[in-house]
Formats: structure tokens, C-alpha cells, sequence
């Protein structure tokens, strides 16, 4: 036996009225007697996520909310043909915005000859959701975009013979979707990537506020070479995987933070008597860069320095091998100590708060100071040992020290010659 329209009625209301299973027949289990939870299943994909922003009167023209089809923009429907003659209507488009936000969104009904949209919204084709008086009523679907004439009947005095149903409304055409808008960005797993091609991603606090990352473990910066470095910008941050150092973009130049890996970045290359130039791993200078052919350390006056351009005034020999060491890749090394692993011998250039003082420490012992008026030694000061003979191999100027091994005395250069001291 079919089941009785009492009982879908039953269900129906415990189901939307309740939220509860219907277990019973009403007879036996009243609807607040239900004990079982059923809710309402609210699809996430379909909650639509800009409805706040749907006018309450249905506006004149599309925007990215509202789809407006009015006018010669009706949609002509197709009928369904697994329902009998003429009785359902289906647009093919889902979302239509129901009445529930505003009175204007009241879809209107046509019926008119098939093709013409453009002259389907006349009063004189309309049918009305009331029906004529004919038990001829209509119901439409805003979800899913279908209309069903309800009524017993179809729509009094209206010939459905090479005519087609007519929709007048409009269809939410915002973000599907629950929670807050994720703009430019897509998530998968733990991963945020931005949509806009070569475009940055900003993170802004409000006020006073600062970004903190609350982990103890690490923050990997950009790895890059040298030649990937992105047109540099105040403040720009990342690793030089050709240098092993962290450097900085300052304004004007990129410069190593720190003591990096290493302070000075080896580059070798191999002549082949054509170029001239080669790719310097770092920025260098003339000043900083050491070059070397075959093991000989190169005059300065051999080469050119621009950036990470070096560039020789005569090609290398085919087979020459050639090495660069650049010093601090020309950055300024801006330290206050120097000292070995232990810390217990070490060069200050100040120990306390602009002493202007420089200190001298040996295996845990300061051993000297130097100030602008002074040099003070708290150790023995040994002078530099020499023969006679090599004595006079000297350029000597007026003001130097020697201990003369051959005649076994201090001596001095003044006024032009060598006196002994005692």
C-alpha cells in the first residue's frame, strides 16, 4: 500500500517544524515527543556568501550580485517532458532570488510563442501566481529555476501549441561558500598562494601592531642565486645561495647581514682567449676582489670591477685557470669585537658606553689599549729583530725601532741615519 499523504505530512512537519526523525505515526508520537535529532542539511557550497549585499528592491540593471533577466532578456524555458503535457517548466539555471528579499523578486510568468523573447514580457501574455480562478495556480522553484503549474489545471484560456514559458527575475550571481572572503588567495593543505601573478602578499597590522611569528623553530627566507635577486626594494630580505649569506636590500645596493657563511666568496673560471668579462657570484669592487691567472695574483691595473661584472683588459689564454676571491662580496663590515672562539682573546674598540678606547686581549689578559693620546702596553713590547744587512735593506723613514742583532743594540732612525739607543 502507498504511503498515506497523512504520514508525509507527519514526517514534513516533524522534519521542518522539529528538526527531529519521525519515528511514529502522529497518533502514537506527538512532533515535541520526537527525541531524535534531523536538521536540515545546509549544503556549505551553496550558502551564498554575499547575500548581505543583495538590494532589497530588485535593482534595474546586472551587477556582480544580481543577474537581472527583465525585458527582451527573459529566459525562455524548456518544458519537462517527464512530467504530462505543458505542466513543468525548467530555466536551467539555479539561484534565483526568492521574495524573501523584497516583494520585487517575485518572478513573473509568460506565456508566448517560442523564439521570441523579446516581445514575451507583454501584460497580455503574463499568467498570474494566483491563477484566474481556475484552481490554475503556479509555483516556482527559486533554487533550482524549475516552474510547475500546481493547480489542478493548466492556465485558463492559454494555448501551449509552439509556445514556450517565460521567466521574468533575477539570480544571485555572488560567492558561493561559508566563511570570510579569501580575495586573492587559494589554500590547499597548508599551503597560501595568491592568484595575481607578480603580485606581492601584504600582511598589515592595525595601529601600533607588528607581525609576530610564534614558533621556536625557524623562518626560511627566499633562496636564491644572484642572478634570481628580484628588483631590490628597502628592507627586502633573503638568502644568496651563490654566496651562503644572508643579504639585505639597503636602498641602493644589496649588502650581507652578519657574518654569513663566509666572508669571502670564491668564484673560478677558465680562459678561452675570447671573453673578457665574467659573472662574479657577488657585488665586488677593485678594492675588495682578489684575482688570480694560473696561481699569479693580477695587478689592478689588468681588470675592471663593475658590480658582479669583472672584466679584463686582455682575454685569458685558453685553458688559463682563473679564481676571484671577493672580500665581504663589498659590503662594509661594521663589527665592534673581534674575538676567537672562546672569547678569551679578542679586539675591542670599546668596552663600555664611547670610551674611545681599543683593547688589546690576549688568552684572557689585556695586554694593550690605544687611545687618540696614547698606545699603553702591560706586557713586554719586543722590536723587530734584523742583522746589520738587513737593517740597510730598509726604507727606513725617520722614527723607527729596531733590536740590530749583529751589533746586539737598540737602535733608531733619526734625522737621516741609524744611532744606537744606549
Amino acid at each position: 500500500m502507498a504511503i498515506t499523504d497523512n504520514q508525509k505530512i507527519d514526517y514534513l512537519f516533524k522534519k521542518i517544524g522539529y528538526g527531529a526523525t519521525k519515528t511514529d505515526t502522529n497518533a502514537n508520537k506527538l512532533a515535541p515527543n520526537e527525541a531524535i535529532p534531523s536538521p536540515l542539511l545546509i549544503r556549505g557550497d551553496r550558502v551564498w556568501k554575499q547575500s548581505d549585499q543583495i538590494p532589497g528592491v530588485r535593482p534595474g540593471s546586472t551587477s556582480s550580485i544580481v543577474q537581472l533577466y527583465s525585458g527582451a532578456d527573459v529566459v525562455e524555458t524548456t518544458e519537462d517532458n517527464t512530467a504530462t503535457t505543458s505542466r513543468t517548466w525548467k530555466t536551467g539555471l539555479t539561484g534565483w532570488i526568492p521574495p524573501q528579499f523584497g516583494s520585487t523578486y517575485i518572478v513573473s510568468i509568460y506565456i508566448h510563442t517560442s523564439g521570441d523573447a523579446a516581445n514575451a514580457a507583454s501584460i497580455s501574455n503574463k499568467v498570474f501566481v494566483t491563477g484566474s480562478g481556475n484552481n490554475d495556480e503556479w509555483f516556482f522553484d527559486y533554487e533550482s529555476g524549475v516552474l510547475n503549474f500546481i493547480g489542478t489545471s493548466l492556465p485558463n484560456g492559454k494555448s501551449f501549441s509552439g509556445k514556450s514559458v517565460y521567466v521574468e527575475g533575477a539570480r544571485y550571481v555572488g560567492d558561493y561558500g561559508v566563511g570570510e572572503s579569501t580575495g586573492a588567495f587559494t589554500f590547499t593543505d597548508n599551503r597560501m598562494q595568491t592568484t595575481n601573478t607578480n603580485e606581492e602578499i601584504i600582511i598589515e597590522p592595525a595601529g601600533t601592531g607588528y607581525v609576530a611569528i610564534d614558533a621556536t623553530s625557524g623562518l626560511i627566507v627566499p633562496v636564491g642565486t644572484t642572478g634570481q635577486r628580484p628588483t631590490g626594494q628597502a628592507g627586502m630580505l633573503r638568502f644568496n645561495s651563490g654566496s651562503n649569506v644572508v643579504e639585505v636590500y639597503n636602498g641602493s645596493a644589496w649588502t650581507n647581514v652578519g657574518a654569513g657563511g663566509s666572508s669571502i666568496v670564491l668564484d673560478e673560471f677558465a680562459g678561452d682567449d675570447s671573453d673578457t668579462t665574467f659573472s662574479l657570484t657577488s657585488t665586488a669592487t677593485v678594492a675588495s676582489l682578489l684575482v688570480s691567472i694560473n696561481g699569479v695574483v693580477q695587478e689592478t691595473d689588468t681588470y675592471a670591477v663593475s658590480g658582479t661584472t669583472l672584466t679584463f683588459s686582455e682575454a685569458p689564454a685558453t685553458g688559463d685557470s682563473i679564481q676571484t676571491r671577493n672580500f665581504f662580496s663589498g659590503a662594509t663590515v661594521d663589527v665592534a669585537k673581534l674575538q676567537d672562539a672562546d672569547s678569551d682573546t679578542k679586539i675591542q674598540l670599546e668596552e663600555g658606553t664611547d670610551d674611545d678606547t681599543i683593547r688589546f686581549d690576549a688568552a684572557g689578559t689585556e695586554v694593550a689599549t690605544m687611545t687618540s693620546a696614547k698606545t699603553a702596553f702591560s706586557t713586554a713590547v719586543q722590536l723587530a729583530s734584523m742583522t746589520t744587512t738587513q737593517r740597510n735593506a730598509l726604507s727606513a723613514a725617520n722614527g723607527m725601532l729596531i733590536y740590530n742583532t749583529t751589533d746586539n743594540k737598540f737602535q733608531g732612525y733619526e734625522n737621516g741615519g741609524w744611532a744606537n739607543l744606549i
